[in-house]
């Protein structure tokens, strides 16, 4: 992948704006036009535990109905290769599974219209990148991109390209919280005044894989290709499977959990990015080697209310040692809140009728509504082929189909949720406050 420089860097404080207007950076290379009956064939890279239990489950639900199929799987390690093989032949009645021991012998193969990415964390913009200059529709999980060289280069290649993206937080595919993005878009809530937002687990064994590390010899991988753009360093199969625990590799919790939750603050906003984050965090309890810490708390300021304008504050607190809490997501106005545990809003901490006398103001109390009626959100810390997965899986399939490149989780979405994460990621190595410099489209930090 090339390096970005200065001339690189987009010239504008929107993400959207600048990605629609790339469009000299069309790397389309189409290896044939998909008639309206034409089965997509769709291979998967990286099927590990991700796309095992919850992507591929959700493909081969629609698969038939939508008229796809699933040809090959793609991954540099040979256990994962054979292991994809025998889970197609014997859950999916797929017989006929072509392998890859990397994506450049993938891409040579003829007859791939799409992929589903389920890489490492770090590697899902880069893969992104390699399969839209292929010419290929891409699924990719969550996180985007946790370094901001990766999350811009990703924007330029697949925002000026004709391939349908879809970024894996599938809280953009769940209907209660598409119920919630319409109300607070409609300003029944009024203006968002704060968001508290939690994902507590008690796990000791959280994205540990005891069984299989030591099972995965050097010989039969490709540690170089692993490491990608990340420093060199010496093959270790810890950081290899456990790559959840160990930057560069990944951030853990942001990268894994905050992202999600995040993602929902822009798309119900409107807001691309936070204007500040503070962080805190460490390894309190498990120390089994792991570098990415197993509890923290950051607060993310939204909007220009430093400058006398409107905003609000999201905290976020996650902890991997008591689960007390669970997770949430709760959104609050000056007249009650929204609890998206609950999927219900409620006047709860609105402004009653003696406090706003004594100011000479109404009573500001919300009319107590669900949102949750059809269905309930997914909030599990479970990675199964919930309803969630399975709407957005259906959503980009559709979207492959008929050719609509605004998909519920598009590359903006994508690019959005990866400068909070690189934020928070800085504020938590560095212990700083930090802002972002919509110019260079840049991360600062102090």
């Amino acid at each position: 992948m090339s390096k970005t420089t200065r001339r690189d860097f987009i010239k504008t404080t929107s993400a959207v704006t600048a990605g629609a207007a790339l469009t000299n950076l069309n790397v389309l290379r189409p290896e044939r036009v998909l008639g309206a009956n034409d089965r997509v064939r769709v291979a998967v890279v990286g099927p590990g535990d991700r796309a095992r239990d919850a992507l591929i489950p959700a493909f081969m639900k629609l698969a038939g109905d939508l008229n796809f199929e699933m040809v090959a799987a793609c991954d540099i390690w040979s256990k994962r290769r054979d292991e994809a093989v025998e889970l197609f032949a014997k859950k999916h009645n797929v017989n006929n599974l072509a392998t890859a021991r990397n994506t450049d012998e993938l891409y040579a193969m003829k007859n791939i219209d799409a992929v589903i990415i389920a890489t490492a964390d770090f590697q899902h913009a880069y893969h992104t990148i390699e399969a839209v200059k292929a010419g290929k529709d891409v699924y990719a999980e969550k996180p985007f991109a946790n370094i901001m060289a990766d999350a811009r280069e990703a924007l330029k290649v697949v925002g000026g390209s004709k391939q349908v993206f879809q970024v894996g937080t599938q809280r953009r595919s769940t209907q209660s919280y598409m119920r919630a993005n319409e109300y607070l878009r409609s300003g029944k809530f009024g203006d968002i005044v704060m968001a508290e937002m939690t994902w507590n687990v008690n796990q000791p064994g959280r994205w540990r894989r005891t069984n299989v590390v030591p099972l995965l010899k050097e010989q039969d991988t490709d540690w170089k290709r692993f490491l990608i753009n990340r420093p060199s360093e010496p093959f270790d199969a810890r950081k290899h499977l456990e790559f959840r625990l160990f930057w560069p590799y990944s951030s853990g919790i942001p990268d894994q959990w905050l992202v999600h939750q995040i993602d929902t603050v822009h798309w119900f906003t409107g807001y691309n990015h936070p204007a500040s984050v503070v962080a805190n965090g460490g390894v309190y309890l498990w120390r089994d080697g792991r570098k990415n810490f197993d509890t923290m708390t950051a607060v993310f300021d939204y909007g220009d209310a430093a400058k006398g304008g409107k905003g609000f504050q999201v905290l976020y607190a996650s902890r991997m040692t008591n689960d007390a809490g669970g997770i949430k997501e709760i959104y609050f106005s000056n007249g009650g809140t929204l609890n998206l545990d609950t999927n219900k809003v409620t006047p709860e901490g609105g402004l009653k009728a003696g406090p706003a006398k004594a100011m000479k103001l109404n009573a500001n109390l919300l009319e107590p509504l669900s949102l949750g009626d059809e269905g309930g959100v997914e909030t599990s810390a479970t990675t199964g082929a919930d309803n969630s997965t399975v709407a957005h899986m259906r959503n980009w399939m559709d979207c492959v189909r008929n050719r609509k490149q605004k998909t519920n989780a598009d590359i903006h979405a994508a690019y959005n949720h990866s400068v909070a994460l690189c934020m928070t990621i800085a504020a938590l190595h560095t212990g700083k406050r930090v802002t972002f410099d919509d110019k260079k489209q840049e991360v600062v930090t102090g």
